[in-house]
Formats: C-alpha cells, structure tokens, sequence
C-alpha cells in the first residue's frame, strides 16, 4: 500500500467545501448545537477484547457528564494523531462521543499485529464495549479511511447489535482484489509495511533499521524502494522477515486460496445491519473503486425489500485520501470535485444514530464524478440510470472501431492477422510515474516496442464513461502463464495521454482467467486462444470531442504489482524467466473488444 495509507485515518479531513453534486438540491440543514463545555478526555482507556488482549483507547466527549451517540475510530497508525483531526473537532461539536484506538499490537495495545486478521472480532468487541459505557447512548458509528475503513467492514460482518451506521472511505471487497489483483501480487505491500508498519516493530523487537517513519520513507526513497520490489523470488526480503513475519505468510497463499476466506466480504453483506456510506475515487487504489461499488450493489441486493435500503456511494476523481482536493495527480478538475469529507460523514450518522430528519432520504443514493467534463451526475443505483454498452473493436493497423471484425482468417495477413509484441519480465514495462498516484501523460507509454496500442479517429461527439469497463481480449502465446494489462487512455489533441484508474485496475493474470466462474487456475495451451476477460477496470471520463480512446496493452507493469515469469512457475518461489510472443486476435472467429458504460446527457 502508498504512503498515503500512513496517513489513512486522518488524511481526508481538511478543506471544507459545500456537499452534494450540482444536480442535487441540498436538504435543511443540520441542527447546530448550542456552545457546549470543553470536551472531556480519557486517555488510555482499556478495552477488554474476548480473549483477554487489551487494546488501548482515548475516549472524547463534548463534556464530562451526558450520554452521546458514539463514533468509533480503529487505526494502526497511531491513534493519539486523531485528537487534533477536524472530524473529530467538528463531531465533538455536534454532539458526538469519539472513542480513537490503536487496534491489536500496534503503539499502546496489546497483542500481536497480524493486519486485519484480528479485526473482525476486535472491532465487535470494541463496539459492544463502547456501547455498554455510561457516556454512550448505545447508538454506536463507525469511520475512517483506509485501513480504518477495513476494519469496520470486517467488524460490520460479524452483526455487532449496537453497530447503527458506518461509513468506510477507499477500501476493498475482497482479499482478492486487494493482496492481489487480477491475479497479481501487490507489490506495494513492501513499501507499506517498509514505511507503516516495520518502525514500530523494530523499536518493540529492538532490531536494527528505521525506527520512525520520516527515517523509513528516507530510507525507501534513497535505497530500499529500487531494490525490494523487484528482488526474485518474492520471499527473498530478509530485511523485513522479522518486522512482518505476516508478510511471508501472506505470499504462500495464491487467491484461489480458501486462506483468504476469513477476509472475504462478498457473500456476507446480509450479516450487515448498520447503514452503509461508501466512499471511493477513480483514481484511488486498485481495491477502491470496485470495492466500494461491489459493497454497495451486495447490500442493495441483500435489502431488496426495505423501504430505505440505507446504503449510499460517492465515487470522486480522487487518489488514495484525497477526497478534500480539487485534482488528481497532473489533472484538475475544479473546486467542486472536492468533498466535505467531515460534513458527509457527520450528516450520514445524524441521521442514522440521531435519527435527525435532514432531507438525506429524499436524495439519489448515488454519486460519480465525470472527469473532463468536471460534473457530478446522480441516481438511484449504479451503473447510473440510462447507462448503455458501446463496443469498441480492437482492429488491424492499431485502430479501435465500432465495428465488429468481419474477416474470418485469422492466419492470412492483412485485416485479420493478430497484433503481436514481446514480453520480457526481465526488461519489465515500467511505470513512468512510480509512487505518484493519480492521472499522469502517459504518452511515452505507447512507444516502447513491447506493448501494443489501438485508438479511435478523433471523436466526433462527446462520450461520456461512467462505470464498469468491460474487457474481451482474445490472446494467444508460446508461454504457459501471462499477464495482460489493459491500460485505458483519455488523449488530448496535443498528445497528452490521461491515464483513468490506478494500476492494478487493468491487469489479468491469464492462468486465473477462469476464477470469476469458479473454475481453477488453468495454464495457456499452445495454439490455444483464450479469451481475457479483466473483471476491475471501473472509471467515469468524458472523452470530448476531437479527443481520442486509446487502449495500450502489455505484459507487466512494475514496480507496481508484481511480474509474471512467464514460465508456469509462481513468483513467490521462483525467480526463473522467459520471453514471450503474446498475440492479440482480432478477426471474427476471435474478436478482442471493450466495451464502454455510456452515460447520455441528463434529460
């Protein structure tokens, strides 16, 4: 995970702009509480866990006698950095108790750290303690972004009574799309763990190496992140073997494992009582959109008969906590791209643990922003209402069509002959942008001789993409085992070329190609041509007119996730290598397509 993640529960919480996108009237507004005492806080509060752990809490409340509807905060980076956060300040305000705690073996808490492993019944039992105290009215939320939105869902799915409402800002949907992607193994884990977690677990096991985290990250950026992510095999890292024994452990296990069961959350969604605000952007990490829309579409499907489902999603143009700016690496879109992080989440919780009518009901359930036409469009379900698939070819010559191959031979040359470019893992396709999220010109992309690219003409009219992105690529190898990515470019009449999502959105290991069907891992036959289906590319951009599509396509993409070998051998056990041809087909008999979500103009 980005350095981002080490600010994850504190990060989104500083400009303040109104809520609510153009084409919906804000409600009444929101009760302001009378001034109120000096806030009264406990610091170190224990908190018993069911088997005796201890973890410690600050608790805050707006005065020293009272009960109040109680907001919880579990976090791995440190809890005592919430206090001067401004959700905190501003729910103080409203009325709200805060109970910031530094979840199982991180800072002042018992245990030992395993990530989220613990924090299912950790975070229930923390609930249910909060609840029972005599500052709380009973009625218990949960926040946090990042790591302290995952634990609210893994604690969300073990039915806590007294859980009312939560709202998760930028985290997954399953461990198989967040350890992994596309059947490829996260390779930023190391610069996380490097970064978050290894300071604190040198100082409790008095190893050698950065103890803090400004001399982790200078250690990353001066040595350790040009030469950890790309070490073969992927368990070769003694320097982080006795900070992260988890990590290890984590490696041995592919996603088709049933070890990353515990984790799962789809599936579970009717276990979840408490009202849901889900919050990603399109430029948030792999795991983030598809997470939070996977979240909210399962609850939708397990509260079909309620009358208010109490489910709400926000997808912004934001990267990985940047839901308060206005842009998104190289590319503004404007002020009101940016979110009232504070006033959202605390307008959610009056109405669902003050049952406060504020006008949130009477709202579309739904929000996405249109990157380039710089707008929030609304509706009631997502993909958004009116939404229809636009097929787009892959073609001869480069081109990307609207219409279907008709050429039937797909070894004679000319129309019909595959597209075809060399994958080397040791000279892997690099991210020209390392460790800097958000939408870049990747124009430089589609020179290297080891991708292919297709592109439209310059549209003639407008498009408008909102949602998820299907892809069909028909490929063909003289390798057992590769990965494809799909990368999505917006490109401007001066060549710039915006990327749409983050990496890890667009990638298909090919051997996993049969997973979403629940098949098992199947390796490529030679001559065989499979047809790769990528399941998380998700994105909403308006490709004006005169703009160009472009689909650039390769067979890594580092240091960001990790690279196929190509060999039928994993990478966490082996570091042995080969080329490979990779062919893309695109006649009748094996047509590669994507297919667009395209939204019309409002009506």
């Amino acid at each position: 995970m980005p350095l981002a993640l080490l600010l994850g529960g504190w990060l989104a919480v500083t400009l303040r702009v109104p809520p609510g996108p153009p084409d919906v009237p804000p409600g009444p507004p929101d009760p302001t509480p009378s001034p109120a005492p000096a806030p009264a806080v406990l610091h170190g509060v224990a908190v018993p866990m069911r088997d005796g752990v201890v973890l410690r809490a600050d608790v805050l409340r707006p005065a020293a006698s009272g009960r109040f509807p109680t907001l919880i905060l579990r976090t791995p980076y440190d809890r005592s950095r919430g206090e001067e956060s401004e959700l905190v300040r501003q729910a103080l305000r409203r009325g709200y108790a805060i109970l910031l705690q530094d979840v199982r073996g991180r800072y002042a808490s018992g245990g030992e750290y395993v990530p989220y492993r613990h924090e299912g019944a950790d975070g229930y039992d923390t609930i249910e303690w909060a609840a029972a105290q005599p500052w709380s009215t009973g009625e218990v939320g949960t926040i946090g972004l990042s790591y302290p939105a995952a634990v609210q869902w893994l604690a969300a799915v073990e039915s806590p009574p007294h859980l009312k409402a939560m709202v998760p800002a930028m985290t997954f949907s399953s461990p198989r799309n967040f350890f992994y992607a596309g059947g490829a193994w996260d390779l930023s884990w190391i610069s996380w763990i490097w970064d978050n977690i290894a300071p604190d677990a040198r100082v409790k096991k008095n190893l050698p190496g950065p103890r803090n985290g400004p001399e982790a990250v200078a250690a990353w950026r001066t040595k350790w992140g040009a030469i950890l992510p790309f070490r073969l095999p992927l368990t070769d890292l003694p320097e982080l073997q006795a900070e992260a024994p988890f990590y290890f452990d984590w490696l041995a296990h592919p996603p088709e494992d049933s070890f990353w069961d515990w984790a799962e959350l789809r599936g579970r969604y009717p276990r979840v009582r408490a009202a849901v605000l889900g919050i990603s952007g399109w430029h948030d990490e792999a795991y983030g959109p598809e997470g939070a829309i996977t979240n909210f579409e399962g609850l939708l499907a397990a509260r079909a008969g309620e009358k208010d489902a109490r489910a709400r999603l926000i997808l912004g143009p934001w990267v990985h906590g940047g839901v308060s700016s206005d842009r998104s690496g190289e590319r503004g879109f404007g002020p009101q791209a940016r979110l009232d992080y504070e006033g959202e989440i605390l307008r959610f919780m009056d109405r669902y643990l003050r049952g406060v009518e504020n006008g949130l009901d009477g709202e579309p359930r739904v929000r996405a922003f249109v990157m380039g036409e710089n707008v929030w469009r609304s509706g009631s379900t997502f993909p958004l209402p009116g939404t229809t698939p636009v097929s787009l070819y892959l073609a001869a010559g480069g081109r990307l069509v609207r219409e279907a191959p008709t050429t039937t031979s797909p070894a004679s040359p000319g129309e019909g002959a595959p597209t075809a470019f060399e994958s080397d893992p040791a000279n892997p396709v690099l991210n020209a942008y390392p460790g800097k999220a958000g939408a870049h010109d990747y124009r430089a992309l589609a020179q290297r001789k080891d991708v292919a690219v297709f592109e439209t003409e310059p549209l003639a009219e407008p498009l408008r993409v909102v949602g998820p992105v299907e892809t069909e690529i028909a490929v063909s190898s003289d390798a057992p085992d590769l990965d494809l990515w799909v990368k999505l470019e917006d490109v401007e009449p001066d060549g710039t070329a915006w990327n749409l999502s983050s990496p890890g959105t667009d990638v298909l290991r090919a051997s996993t190609r049969e997973f979403e069907a629940g098949e098992s891992r199947k390796p490529l036959s030679p001559g065989e041509v499979a047809v790769l289906r990528l399941p998380n590319l998700r994105t909403g951009n308006l490709f004006a007119k005169g703009h160009r599509i472009r689909v650039v396509l390769c067979g890594s993409f580092m240091p960001d996730f990790s690279r196929n070998l190509q060999t039928g051998e994993s990478e966490t056990s082996s570091a042995k290598m080969r080329k490979a041809m990779i062919r893309i087909h695109h006649d009748a008999a094996n047509a590669s397509r994507i297919v667009l979500p395209v939204l019309p103009d409002s009506p």
